[in-house]
């Protein structure tokens, strides 16, 4: 029996639906446990963030996106002691390439020349 069910079963739907090219599923229900609302919950899987890279999302605004995900795991998030909060941050191939470019270009490295040694 796995110990992370919730984890398990997002992965198993998101990958069924959206067939993503990065998939990041984060656990910080440790994190959040302390917290009044989770006082009494036996659940160890109740807050999570991801990161999903999908082309599924092309032409589609964040809110669409969202609901898409929130569709996909209803199950999830309407059982009792289930997901208490999701955080979603949902992208195409091209926007991650994009922001990888970025991250580069903020750190000062050159993204289309390689160095060669001598």
């Amino acid at each position: 029996m796995s110990t992370t069910p919730v984890e398990d079963s997002m992965r198993s739907k998101i990958t069924a639906a959206l067939n993503p090219t990065a998939l990041e599923i984060h656990n910080d229900s440790a994190s959040h446990s302390h917290h009044k609302a989770m006082q009494g919950s036996l659940s160890k899987e109740t807050h999570f963030r991801l990161v999903i890279t999908s082309s599924a999302f092309q032409s589609k605004m964040q809110p669409a996106r969202h609901r898409m995900v929130y569709a996909l795991l209803k199950e999830e998030l309407d059982r009792a002691g289930g997901i208490h909060a999701l955080q979603l941050k949902t992208r195409t191939p091209e926007e991650a390439e994009r922001q990888i470019a970025r991250e580069k270009a903020e750190k000062g490295q050159d993204i289309d020349t390689k160095v060669e040694k001598a």
